[in-house]
């Protein structure tokens, strides 16, 4: 998840990269229509261009356990601060469950340890904040391309939506005094990326469970996407064929705010 700030403008590596900065230097919710046009065609040209010369399933960059950063700087919220996350936290988050629904066949109900029951996969990535800062760790965790087989996608289905337990704001009220409730954060993956091998849902950080700072009990893990891209404090996983029914419709939090959809590095 990212941090509150306007997201810099080195999302893209190459010809790509300088196309942004030439036209912008950085994303900001606040640019003219124009603007977001040539942006969004941007987006469609490096997300082509990385599956094009890179492949749909290449790997991000891996490393040896020598460059595993002494502390996992963590990004975006660092604690949901709610009652009911608090309790979840206090009793080491054995009644936590993560539902997998939308377009399936077979929805799951799933708990940290049925998590554990997938064959696990451990992977020393680096972690690339729009922020401009990069830390290396090792995560383990459930595949998501099992998991998704396992819940079996109809054939409608093309997106994956991540909701989280962090709520983004404060509750409020509005104008007949109904209590407005924060929104949550949420996120997005094409099943392309959903499906990579690299896209897991990670419940260890460096061998151990992961902290509360960074996602506990379970987070996103999609190596070839920004950090923004990989929600913390996953409740829910639901398949969609678009996102005309949630948030601002544009597929993300941040991308309700004015990020591009697409993060890929």
């Amino acid at each position: 998840m990212a941090d509150p700030v306007h997201r810099r403008g080195f999302l893209k590596r190459g010809a790509a990269t300088a196309a942004v900065i030439s036209v912008a230097g950085c994303s900001d919710p606040s640019q003219s229509p124009p603007v977001r046009t040539i942006l969004g065609e941007v987006e469609n040209l490096t997300r082509r261009a990385q599956r094009l010369f890179a492949g749909g399933h290449a790997l991000a960059p891996e490393f040896t356990k020598a460059d595993i950063a002494p502390v996992f700087r963590a990004n975006g919220t660092l604690n949901p601060g709610t009652n009911d996350y608090a309790i979840a936290a206090a009793e080491g988050f054995k009644n936590w469950r993560i539902k997998v629904g939308g377009l399936v066949e077979k929805p799951l109900d799933l708990g940290l340890t049925d998590l554990k029951a997938f064959p696990p996969r451990t992977q020393i990535t680096r972690h690339d904040c729009v922020e401009g800062w990069s830390c290396i760790g090792q995560w383990t965790g459930a595949p998501l391309s099992l998991i998704l087989a396992a819940a079996r996608p109809k054939s409608t289905a093309r997106y994956v939506v991540f909701h989280c337990a962090d709520p983004m704001g404060e509750d409020g009220f509005d104008a007949a005094g109904n209590l407005v409730p924060a929104p949550h954060y949420y996120e997005s993956l094409d099943l392309l990326e959903a499906t990579h091998p690299q896209t897991i849902l990670a419940y260890d950080l460096n061998g151990a469970p992961l902290p509360v700072q960074n996602g506990a009990p379970v987070r996103l893990r999609a190596e070839r996407q920004l950090g923004y891209k990989m929600p913390k404090y996953i409740q829910t996983i639901e398949l969609m064929e678009d996102f005309s029914r949630i948030g601002g419709g544009k597929g993300g939090y941040w991308e309700d705010q004015g990020y591009t959809w697409y993060g890929g590095i």
